[in-house]
């Protein structure tokens, strides 16, 4: 299909956002050099850093004794899985430009992967 995004675009989407969501988790817990949180209230602290905001407050994001984002919590992990696939996805659905965006990232990246797997074969002499 040439110029809109098929079903199965939004599928393989979904993945790569949850695989984003993966590498955004794992960012904000390692590279984060101030503490998200500065006490225990239940109510938002002073910006430090890009941490604590809204969606921590509402979908009850972990940290640790320091006030650190957890890297270990697989709550933090699905929160940051669940919001980046639903954006995503809603951003698809929503916007015309950003599926065929996406539908083009996605048959771009399959065909350099399959000219890659062919030119290996020619390489070692099997085609």
């Amino acid at each position: 299909m040439q110029g809109e995004a098929a079903t199965w675009h939004y599928l393989v989407a979904a993945g790569l956002f949850a695989l984003l969501g993966a590498i955004g988790h794992v960012c904000r817990a390692v590279f984060n050099v101030l503490p998200d949180r500065v006490t225990d209230r239940p109510l938002m602290d002073l910006p430090l850093s890009s941490g604590y905001d809204l969606p921590d407050l509402l979908f009850g994001t972990e940290y640790d004794d320091a006030g650190y984002y957890r890297l270990d919590s697989l709550k933090n992990f699905r929160i940051s899985c669940t919001l980046s696939v639903v954006g995503g996805l809603l951003a698809m659905l929503f916007s015309p430009g950003v599926s065929i965006a996406v539908a083009w990232l996605i048959d771009s990246s399959l065909l350099w992967i399959w000219n890659l797997f062919v030119f290996r074969l020619h390489a070692v002499g099997l085609l």
